[in-house]
């Protein structure tokens, strides 16, 4: 019976002594791929406004690897006011038009952010994803947003994405590594 009590208050000991795992992906890392995130947002707003809602968040997932979302809207529209309460017909189609459009330079910022976490993330193993998820911002009460997205959600393993920056495979072969939900 000692003996038992004794290598349970042993290996309780260990354990204690060992704490908690170290996390793999530390929370400064990941910070700073959110800032590099959202500053080519903003630096996107410069060439095409996208109006980030909030700052991006990353999470590292054992096993699965790094995920980083945000929210934006890829139009800034003019407000209502009481000398301009709702947008004409021909305004809604021009927003729906621009968003459309902006889908394709969202898509390219998204696959740029993979692609400079992957090279900063040295302790995300090479066989783990990357994935960057963008949640759009709709005004519901009067956008059309037929063939809009709500959210787009792109991923690919880190070694395909460094292989990508150091030149051993081109545009064509990461996206087709390159997973692509737009729901």
């Amino acid at each position: 019976m000692r003996a038992a009590v004794a290598t349970v208050v042993l290996l309780a000991t260990a354990v204690v002594a060992a704490g908690p795992e170290k996390p793999r992906v530390s929370r400064e890392a990941l910070a700073a791929v959110e800032k590099s995130f959202d500053a080519r947002i903003n630096r996107a707003i410069l060439q095409n406004p996208l109006m980030l809602l909030g700052t991006s968040r990353g999470v590292y997932l054992s096993g699965y690897g790094v995920v980083f979302t945000a929210e934006l809207n890829l139009v800034t529209v003019p407000v209502f006011t009481p000398f301009r309460p709702k947008f004409t017909k021909e305004e809604i189609v021009m927003v729906r038009a621009m968003k459309l459009e902006r889908l394709k330079a969202l898509k390219d910022l998204m696959r740029e952010v993979m692609v400079g976490a992957a090279a900063s993330l040295d302790t995300v193993p090479a066989e783990e994803q990357i994935a960057v998820g963008v949640s759009l911002f709709y005004a519901r009460s009067w956008e059309d947003t037929t063939g809009l997205p709500s959210q787009v959600v792109m991923e690919a393993q880190k070694q395909k994405l460094l292989d990508y920056q150091a030149g051993r495979i081109n545009q064509q072969a990461l996206e087709a590594a390159t997973r692509v939900q737009e729901l």
